[in-house]
């Protein structure tokens, strides 16, 4: 009787094609990468907001201008690179720190983006497993709370939650032009931020 190990190796020239995403079906995976390409468009809308709420606000002297302008490129470049959650805080901080800002469900929006940011992490970095019968699949995925995600995702759940999305993005949008500014980067309606 030998010690020595049984050595295996995958043969990825047997694999079926699209492995590992082969047992769902096309749709699935297209709503999923819709779902996923909106939470990008949200992020990105985010980050036009903290722009138009951190670029027109008033100062009242000088030193407290200074301040501001050196602190501010690192602020913007953070809402190019942070993550949802970061970026939903400072633009909840830009929102309540402009002195002119008239936004009344600034609560209610800032907490939808924050349970949306929750099935972002799932549907972006969950490992997903083979569907149910009814096309459903519970993707593998634990948060930093160390808490299992345990809800199988259809494709009309995707459908649902990048709709959301949108209307989200939309929201956010309307906090920018209910000013009377300009979306930054766009050619709509409203004073541009200059």
């Amino acid at each position: 009787m030998s010690n020595t190990p049984t050595i295996s190796i995958v043969d990825a020239s047997g694999l079926p094609d699209g492995f590992p995403t082969h047992r769902h079906d096309p749709a699935f995976w297209e709503a999923l990468g819709r779902a996923v390409g909106t939470f990008g468009f949200l992020e990105e809308i985010l980050g036009k907001a903290i722009f138009a709420f951190t670029a027109t606000r008033s100062y009242t002297d000088d030193a407290e201008l200074r301040r501001a302008y050196e602190e501010w490129l690192p602020q913007l470049e953070r809402a190019l690179a942070d993550p949802l959650g970061n970026l939903i805080d400072e633009y909840g901080k830009a929102v309540r720190e402009h002195p002119a800002a008239t936004i009344e469900n600034l609560d209610d929006l800032l907490a939808q983006l924050r349970e949306a940011s929750v099935i972002r992490n799932v549907l972006c970095h969950g490992s997903w497993r083979s569907p149910d019968v009814n096309g459903a699949s519970t993707p593998l995925f634990m948060n930093r709370q160390k808490l299992l995600f345990d809800t199988a995702i259809d494709r009309p759940f995707l459908l649902q939650v990048q709709r959301h999305e949108a209307e989200l993005a939309c929201a956010v949008i309307n906090t920018v032009t209910s000013m009377g500014w300009r979306l930054p980067g766009s050619a709509g309606p409203g004073r541009p931020i200059e």
